[in-house]
């Protein structure tokens, strides 16, 4: 319900639009037009407008008040220096401890919050086979370039002649400054001549051939102003037409008009408002300081080769322009370069191999034990995506040994879903330049995970626990910090300046358990009991608790912020919201 022409929304528009759908649906309530907006516009509307209320309640109900905030403001002053023995945890090998599966199910159980899951998860191995360009695909593609190199250097046309052989670099028929070229033989290309060719060289999966075009010293960057009469409706993303607006003669007779009652002396943000169909209209038509390649190819060789006080009209996909150079700033070289670029694909031949690899592995193993060995003996280690939903489309990439997403791939969680632990996927999937072989190793319900899902998250933590108890037990020794350094052959260590609002603790890390110690009172000029840390045992003496100057703003500053941060959490709460509804997901079954 926007003005093709301005882009302001139309309030009227919208409002008879509406009636008009509320009277169709109350003469014939089956019209599939009119239900599908009142459920995709109305409908929607109305719970974005509870959620904006719901988020509005939220965000009101923020309060700190003045008391928490001069503590915390007190607390993030404090400071205190801690002498220290620590006895780390790799001092007992992990070979001695050993953690049952009734031990993680322990755990499980007193920390259900933290593992339930609403939904069921299942887990696979899976081993991959590269089905990426070769050697052979790299060459040919480098070939392909150097076929066309002679009739690439003879070109005069060089658009046109790009337009015809393929490139995956499209041609900006502009000048980039030096700084704006980001190609990977930079330094060799700004050597060119005009009418050189430099190449073929790797870039981003393409081999490249560059020729030089043009060069000349131009701004870094310019400020213009500009009225548009549009002629089109461009999409912005891809600068292609989508729908046109008006024809050349009426867009030049508009524009003429505008330049008349500039001429006859009339403000140039009056008439750019009056005329200009440009977003730019509400600030007189200027376009902020810009660099190179950031416009139409025709707008920027305006901006850049004019001097600042020209003035002339422009023609690009949008309309008619009339732009006015305000002002340039700096000055370096500017390049315009062809590229032919031609992309390294996998041949056919290629693909086949790497799927007859991956089906012959498919068909030779029945369950997860043939599995891995089948594995073994080619000398590929299986991986494992766990986590899988029923309802995903994509699993992680780095799951499946890939840098990238690889899209979604419906089927293959399809296939997850519809199997039982054993089962291998009947043939190889596709995922980007790799083929994937799987066997389902979990199936995790909702609700508390089992022990073997849960080991990987819990184990070393039950280790540590343990290596706690038995240092605790054999190693701590003695009522003061020399004497239990000795006891461990040794010495007292010491950190000054420990900060409270720390989170970290000079050469000791993350050890949140230390730092609540060493700011405890009772504990100041006395030895701690034993302290289980992350990374060992700690026996600590801290000293008195003193300040610094706090921060600017002190108290007030620490509400305002912890305020904001409040704030920031909201979302948080709808996520309650989600955890708490009693939903029932069927999509898995039609999609």
């Amino acid at each position: 319900f926007s003005d093709k022409q301005t882009g302001v929304y139309n309030g009227v528009q919208a409002s008879s639009y509406m009636s008009q759908v509320s009277q169709q649906l109350r003469k014939n309530p089956g019209d599939p037009q009119a239900q599908a907006f009142q459920k995709g516009v109305l409908d929607a509307s109305v719970m974005e407008g509870k959620a904006k209320k719901y988020q509005a309640l939220i965000s009101g109900a923020v309060y700190i008040p003045k008391w928490m905030a001069d503590k915390t403001a007190a607390d993030n002053s404090s400071i205190t220096n801690v002498s220290y023995v620590d006895v780390p945890y790799s001092s007992i090998p992990d070979s001695t401890i050993k953690v049952s599966d009734g031990e993680i199910n322990d755990y499980i159980k007193k920390h259900a919050s933290q593992f339930e899951q609403k939904e069921e998860t299942r887990q696979v191995a899976y081993v991959t086979f590269d089905a990426g360009p070769s050697a052979q695909d790299s060459a040919s593609a480098e070939a392909q370039v150097l076929a066309l190199k002679n009739e690439f250097l003879a070109a005069k046309d060089v658009k046109n002649f790009l337009q015809a052989k393929g490139t995956t670099i499209p041609y900006y028929d502009e000048y980039l400054s030096k700084s704006q070229i980001h190609q990977p033989v930079n330094d060799s290309l700004f050597k060119l001549q005009p009418g050189q060719v430099y190449g073929p060289y790797k870039d981003a999966g393409n081999y490249v051939m560059a020729k030089m075009i043009d060069a000349k010293v131009l701004p870094d960057s310019v400020k213009v102003r500009h009225i548009l009469v549009a002629t089109a409706d461009v999409d912005p993303q891809t600068r292609q037409i989508v729908g046109t607006l008006r024809d050349d003669s009426t867009a030049k007779k508009r524009l003429d008009s505008a330049i008349a009652e500039l001429k006859a002396g009339k403000n140039f943000d009056s008439v750019c408002a009056k005329y200009s169909d440009d977003g730019s209209k509400a600030t007189g038509g200027v376009m902020p300081m810009f660099a190179t390649g950031t416009m139409v190819p025709e707008f920027n060789d305006f901006s850049f080769t004019g001097k600042v006080g020209d003035k002339q009209v422009v023609k690009t996909v949008f309309g008619y322009h009339y732009v006015e150079i305000l002002d340039q700033k700096g000055s370096e070289p500017a390049y315009k370069i062809a590229y032919l670029a031609k992309q390294v694909s996998v041949s056919q031949e290629t693909d086949a191999s790497a799927q007859n690899d991956a089906a012959k592995f498919a068909g030779s193993v029945h369950n997860i034990k043939e599995f891995y060995d089948a594995a073994a003996k080619i000398g590929k280690t299986p991986f494992t995506a766990a986590g899988i939903k029923e309802n995903d489309y994509t699993i992680n990439a780095n799951n499946f040994g890939m840098s990238n997403s690889f899209g979604s791939n419906r089927h293959f969680i399809q296939w997850v879903y519809g199997g039982e632990v054993g089962d291998v996927s009947p043939q190889p999937e596709r995922f980007t330049q790799k083929y994937v072989v799987a066997v389902i190793t979990g199936i995790n319900k909702a609700g508390l995970p089992s022990a073997q899902y849960a080991r990987p998250m819990i184990e070393a933590k039950l280790k540590a626990g343990k290596k706690a108890k038995m240092i605790i037990d054999t190693k701590i020794k003695g009522s003061t910090l020399d004497a239990v350094a000795q006891a461990n052959n040794t010495t007292v260590q010491q950190v000054d300046s420990v900060a409270f609002q720390a989170m970290f603790i000079k050469n000791l890390g993350q050890e949140m358990a230390v730092l609540g110690a060493a700011f405890n009172k009772q504990l100041t000029g006395k030895m701690s009991p034993p302290i289980q840390g992350e990374g060992g045992v700690f026996v600590i003496q801290p000293s008195a608790i003193s300040g610094v100057a706090p921060e600017q703003g002190g108290a007030e500053a620490q509400r305002i912020a912890a305020t904001l941060n409040l704030k920031r959490q909201q979302g948080n709460f709808v996520q309650l919201l989600v955890k708490e509804a009693d939903i029932k997901d069927y999509r898995s079954k039609f999609f």
